[in-house]
Parts: C-alpha cells; sequence; structure tokens
C-alpha cells in the first residue's frame, strides 16, 4: 500500500514537468506590439491583439526549447502599461518551462530609449546591448542591435568587434552545427512603409556571408513574411506577430522567393535534421480558428 502511494505521488508531483517538458525546436517571431493609433491611420487594423494572444498560445502548445522575438515586443517600450499583455504571455511561458529571448526593436527605444530600454531589459535581463548568444540543439542563435540611431559610435564599435569576434569563435567550435543571425530592421524588404538597414547590410552581412556556419538571417521591422537568397544564403523576414500589415511593392526591388505567401500573422519553427535545418512558417488562419504549416524550407 506504502509503495503505491508513493508511486502516485511520484507521478502527480511530476506530472506537470512532463506535459510541459520541451522539444528541441526554436520558436522566432517578431513585431508583436500592438497597434499605435497613429499606424491606423495609414493601415489596417485586423484583430492584431488577439492575433499575437493565439501566437504565443501556439507557441506554448509547441513547447519549444525557446523562444526568441526580434524586437518591436511593445508599441511603447518606455510605457510599462504597454507591457501588461505581453507580461502575461511571457508569465505563461515561463510557467511552462519555455525560455523567451529578444532583442530591441526601434518601437522599444522610441521616444525615452533609456526608460524603453529598462523595462525590455527587466522583462529579458539576459538581454545585452553588446549583443548576446544562445544555444540550442547545437544550433547557436546570435541577437544584435540594429537601432543604430539611437547608439553612440562606441556602442556600434563595441558589438561590431563582439560580433566579428563571436562568428569566429563559433565558426571554430565543433560543438556548433549551425548558426542563426537574428534583428530588428530588416536588410532587404520589398515593403512600402520601412526602407531596407543600409546599417545592417554594412555591419552584419559581411560576418554572416563569410561565416562557414551562418545560414539563417532573421529580422522583423517589416510586417511579413519575405524571403531572399543573397550570395547562396538565406534570409528571411518574419515580422507577422501581431503589428498592421504592411503593403509591398508589386514590383519586387529584391526578388521574393516566397511572392506568393503572405500570410498576415504567423510565426517560425526551426528544427535541426542531422546536417540541415527545417524551417516551417506556422500561420494563422484568416477566420482566426487556428495555425496551419503555411510554409516548409530546408537551408544547410
Amino acid at each position: 500500500m506504502r509503495r503505491l502511494f508513493i508511486i502516485f505521488a511520484l507521478i502527480f508531483s511530476t506530472g506537470r514537468a512532463f506535459a510541459q517538458q520541451t522539444q528541441p525546436v526554436i520558436a522566432f517571431a517578431s513585431d508583436t506590439q500592438e497597434p499605435m493609433w497613429v499606424e491606423k491611420l495609414l493601415l489596417k487594423s485586423n484583430h492584431n491583439q488577439k492575433a499575437t494572444e493565439m501566437i504565443f498560445k501556439d507557441v506554448n502548445t509547441l513547447r519549444p526549447a525557446g523562444m526568441f522575438i526580434l524586437g518591436d515586443v511593445v508599441s511603447l517600450g518606455y510605457k510599462t502599461k504597454k507591457w501588461a499583455r505581453i507580461d502575461s504571455y511571457l508569465k505563461q511561458c515561463t510557467d511552462d518551462c519555455i525560455p523567451v529571448y529578444a532583442t530591441l526593436g526601434n518601437h522599444e527605444v522610441m521616444l525615452n530609449a533609456g526608460r524603453g530600454t529598462k523595462n525590455f531589459q527587466t522583462r529579458f535581463p539576459m538581454y545585452n546591448p553588446a549583443g548576446y548568444t544562445e544555444v540550442i540543439d547545437s544550433v547557436a542563435v546570435v541577437l544584435l542591435n540594429s537601432n543604430f540611431a539611437k547608439m553612440t559610435t562606441t556602442q556600434i564599435l563595441a558589438q561590431d568587434n563582439w560580433y566579428s569576434a563571436t562568428i569566429k569563435k563559433l565558426d571554430a567550435d565543433a560543438a556548433i552545427k549551425f548558426v542563426i543571425v537574428g534583428c530588428h530592421h530588416s536588410p532587404y524588404t520589398n515593403s512600402k512603409v520601412v526602407k531596407p538597414s543600409m546599417e545592417v547590410r554594412q555591419n552584419f552581412i559581411p560576418a554572416f556571408i563569410n561565416s562557414k556556419k551562418c545560414v539563417l538571417f532573421l529580422s522583423g521591422h517589416s510586417h511579413n513574411f519575405e524571403r531572399f537568397n543573397m550570395q547562396g544564403k538565406t534570409f528571411m523576414v518574419i515580422g507577422g506577430g501581431g503589428g498592421l500589415h504592411q503593403p509591398l511593392y508589386a514590383n519586387a526591388v529584391t526578388p521574393d522567393l516566397s511572392a506568393n505567401y503572405k500570410p498576415m500573422f504567423h510565426y517560425l519553427e526551426v528544427r535541426r535534421k542531422n546536417d540541415s535545418l527545417q524551417l516551417v512558417s506556422r500561420q494563422l488562419t484568416t477566420d482566426f480558428k487556428g495555425f496551419t504549416d503555411g510554409a516548409v524550407f530546408t537551408v544547410k
């Protein structure tokens, strides 16, 4: 009888851990911010806050080993009340044993960069202004700050030096199979609302292209799904986390490999499959009833 009691006790005490066991999957999202009223004057809204809530719920169901948000987590980072919804989603991730990492977007540093950054670091204490790296299942994710207009020359140089040294270190590390680089501003996009970032191209792309392990560059800022191949490497825009959808140029400035795949709301799953990475774009259905695997790609 005592033995039976112990077995039941173990089952109930560890049931939560079993139910929340994470998978070696990485989730990426960007631009989860609530739309600002001034944005609604120019762009059409579509239950955007509901979409963000559903993305976090779907990620929780996935039970990834980590979730990464590529900036614009909230609409105005310096206002504490703007974090209320996201705080509840982050708490649920924490309760479900899912670590969430992020890098700064322009909305985090808008109007009051100091206070916005402080609020951001309260939620993401692992964030480092000079960049930081997390490793999941031999995949290194390097997050960078692309808010160059808000950075001093010294800060930009410090990040450049750290980034260059980090990529070389990861290339030489036998335990690392792939490297994914992420920041907020997109080096390539056909958005009519935001321009491609020349600073990202100049400061981040050379080391990425020259690296033997860097295979995927992710960004947001453009509220779209876009996919490009530049010098044999994959660049993706995944700004479908809840911000207002942005129109694209009909005659693409940069050839988009996913020209026929334009979900309004989406996030990205990444799995390591031996000598390649499998990428799955999880798109929210137009009727808001759930998510489907909208597009599947492989990079190596």
